[in-house]
């Protein structure tokens, strides 16, 4: 199999800046961004920007006939994934390779229970610092794509996304223990994107040391006790891996739901510390970091 024809749904910071690699790399009429009208009426007049280039996209909605796709890519928050899985399915046949970019452990569940999980990879989108601010994003990492089976490499499906992303340019890494890297970047995520929003600041502020980097990583460390529960069995060493990649971010970026509160929408909240929390609550274990981090951004989003 080879992947020619791909559909992407999300234009959040990490579609515009995937799919714009791509529209460099593949032709426009193989690449279909699935939106509905008023979404499609508002990107064509005002357009979308990455790194300050206007994106070539074609555009389709979710009843417009199409090809199938080779390659169906999920790029929309989780909040609006159950949206996005119906909307794609003029995409789907036996054959489409799924990848959900998503933060979070829960996407390819979803995606999975609806579609087949013999469709779907694990994935991880980690290292890059895109922001998004209107119509227009930025970013100075690109970062990668980790990916493969839920324990294994050496599928079909992963080895043909390998070459197609070896064509068209985009990094990416193999991983046969995926379930171990999204908790990883789950772990990444409840410290990052909850300390970041709470402090009001930008990456920076916890790449330093100080009050926001500690509360940071005591958040993780409740993910770390509470994977042991979950036959995951995150250590300290991975807690330094993904330090490490925090401090290679620009200082100046911001994630995702510091973007949010920022515009004022309503943020991923219970993706992070209310999954954390209720973790907690069946296993047993205390985690107050996040129910402190739950309710200062509860009430952060009480006054949009």
């Amino acid at each position: 199999m080879e992947i020619k024809k791909v559909s992407m749904i999300g234009l959040g910071a990490l579609g515009v800046m995937y799919g714009h690699q791509l529209s460099k790399e593949v032709p426009k009429a193989n690449l279909r961004i699935i939106a509905d009208q008023n979404r499609i009426e508002k990107y064509e007049h005002e357009g979308i920007f990455c790194n300050g280039e206007r994106c070539d996209f074609q555009y389709v909605t979710p009843e417009e006939p199409v090809e199938l796709a080779d390659l169906l890519i999920f790029s929309v928050k989780y909040s609006g994934l159950h949206e996005a899985i119906k909307a794609a399915e003029n995409h789907v046949d036996d054959h489409t390779i799924i990848l959900s970019t998503l933060n979070g452990i829960s996407s390819e569940r979803d995606i999975g229970t609806y579609y087949g999980f013999d469709k779907v990879l694990y994935c991880v989108a980690q290292g890059m610092d895109a922001v998004k601010t209107g119509n227009r994003q930025t970013y100075d990492n690109f970062g990668l794509l980790c990916f493969g089976e839920k324990q294994s490499i050496d599928s079909r499906k992963v080895k043909c996304l390998a070459s197609f992303f070896d064509q068209v340019n985009i990094p990416y890494e193999l991983d046969a223990e995926m379930m171990k890297r999204q908790w990883g970047k789950f772990m990444q995520n409840v410290g990052v994107n909850q300390t970041v929003a709470v402090f009001e600041s930008d990456y920076g502020k916890i790449q330093r040391d100080g009050e926001a980097r500690e509360m940071m990583i005591a958040a993780m460390q409740e993910v770390i006790q509470l994977s042991k529960y979950e036959e995951i069995d995150l250590t300290e060493a991975d807690l330094q891996y993904w330090l490490n990649v925090i401090g290679q971010l620009s200082p100046h970026g911001k994630p995702s739901m510091r973007q949010d509160m920022e515009a004022k929408r309503i943020s991923e909240l219970e993706l992070f510390a209310g999954s954390v929390i209720k973790l907690g609550e069946n296993h047993d274990v205390a985690t107050p970091v996040n129910e402190e981090l739950y309710r200062k951004i509860s009430e952060m989003e009480k006054t949009f």
